[in-house]
């Protein structure tokens, strides 16, 4: 009598036969309901935006108003400015979703991806919102998928990029996260709904288990992921950065230089809006790029120029203020009243500090994020110093060795140099 052996639980990732077949069908009705809730959304928030609905605008229609006069824009254009950014948003996280949808209909990963890509339109959106306070079926709609779509970020976050929960624990936190996102949801006010908690304790709670995401991420980054699937971490996360940072960053800058360049409401929101969409279309897009692209670009290249260009954007924006501010304070003293040789002084006191600037923080950021890389560029700079002067080859030898070791690490290194036997013969009178 033998004794069956139990088969070993398949994850998220070896869904196959049925299962695989109906994740592909809900996915694609969930992705069809999405697309026909977003539709029907835009013609009402673009009604509601020319007649300056306080749901659509966020703010007093008359204050509104009053803007788009002084800023000579018409109502039409107000209307028309944000249907189409949303449109755009959505358009490309529909098309990046259904592009992996039908190139990787096979990968339940790339699926989940796909999904949550796609429920990124409806999550927070103004138009489905707007929608959804014209109806309680349009309401409930929207509250499904965009607990659907917190439900898939959820997973992404534990999941990707090999579709297994890493650790195994982490599934429970999963669980954790729907038990109560459901309630909130559905049950707005109930004893499980964390937008009721006291604020010491619902923020705490709900950044916790989120930030057990990037932990766990983190965790699989350094003990599990292959190289491949580290790369892929890194275009998603490098996306999440700049999309934030981007985000952070306009608010920042918005309310840093518009009393300088005597900005309305109604062009801040405007700007504001555009520069946002734009950063957070990187989201889709380099999630797209990690999930379709088998052999992926150097990540690295991009993000060390963009560490080095965010973090020179942000010196000199701090310079030039303070510049103008303290260039302004003098001219104020001196003459009893503003001038505009502020400003261009200012402006060319940038141009002066932007090439050393740039050089000190790039030095910085090699020394400090890229160490390993740093030193070994230095070192194959000063062997190839050597191997214009050095004729010994025995000395040459002997270094290229070293620069090796240093540079690549490996576990052993042995130089073998092969006797050009023909070039011998024929040198000696000989045979080869």
């Amino acid at each position: 009598m033998t004794k069956k052996t139990r088969e070993p639980r398949r994850g998220f990732a070896e869904l196959g036969g049925r299962w695989l077949i109906a994740a592909q069908i809900a996915s694609a009705v969930a992705i069809v309901l999405t697309v026909g809730i977003y539709a029907a959304s835009l013609p009402v928030y673009y009604h509601q935006r020319l007649i300056l609905s306080e749901s659509a605008t966020g703010a007093d229609p008359a204050a509104v108003r009053a803007s788009l006069a002084e800023a000579s824009l018409s109502v039409g254009f107000y209307a028309a400015y944000g249907v189409i950014t949303a449109m755009v948003f959505a358009a490309v996280c529909l098309g990046i979703g259904a592009l992996i949808f039908w190139r990787r209909p096979g990968d339940p990963m790339a699926l989940l991806v796909a999904l949550t890509l796609v429920l990124m339109i409806v999550n927070g959106s103004p138009p489905v919102g707007v929608l959804g306070a014209t109806h309680p079926l349009f309401e409930l709609a929207n509250d499904t998928l965009s607990l659907l779509g917190a439900a898939c970020l959820y997973l992404v976050f534990y999941l990707f990029p090999d579709g297994h929960f890493v650790p195994r624990w982490t599934r429970w936190l999963v669980l954790t996260l729907l038990a109560f996102a459901v309630p909130t949801a559905f049950f707005p006010g109930s004893l499980l709904d964390w937008e009721t908690w006291p604020s010491w304790l619902g923020l705490p709670f709900y950044f916790g288990l989120l930030g057990s995401g990037v932990a766990a991420q983190v965790y699989r980054y350094r003990r599990v992921s292959t190289t491949s699937q580290r790369r892929q971490t890194k275009w998603v996360v490098f996306g999440l950065t700049v999309a934030l940072l981007g985000f952070i960053g306009t608010i920042l800058l918005g309310e840093l230089f518009s009393s300088q360049l005597n900005r309305t409401w109604l062009l801040d929101e405007i700007l504001d809006d555009l520069v946002i969409t734009i950063f957070l279309l990187l989201i889709p897009v380099l999630v797209g790029v990690a999930i379709l692209r088998s052999r992926l670009f150097d990540i690295d290249v991009l993000i060390n120029r963009t560490l080095v260009y965010g973090t020179l954007t942000v010196l000199l924006a701090g310079v030039y203020e303070g510049s103008i501010v303290l260039l302004q304070e003098v001219f104020r003293t001196v003459t009893g009243q503003q001038s505009g040789l502020a400003i261009v002084a200012s402006t060319l006191v940038i141009a002066a500090l932007f090439t050393p600037f740039r050089r000190r923080i790039q030095s910085f950021i090699d020394r400090r994020f890229y160490r390993s890389k740093y030193d070994a560029r230095k070192t194959l700079e000063a062997f190839s110093t050597r191997l214009r002067d050095e004729t010994d080859l025995q000395t040459l030898n002997n270094d290229l060795v070293g620069v090796v070791r240093e540079t690549m690490r490996p576990a052993h290194v042995s130089l073998w140099l092969r006797a050009d036997t023909a070039l011998r013969g024929k040198g000696s009178g000989g045979k080869p």
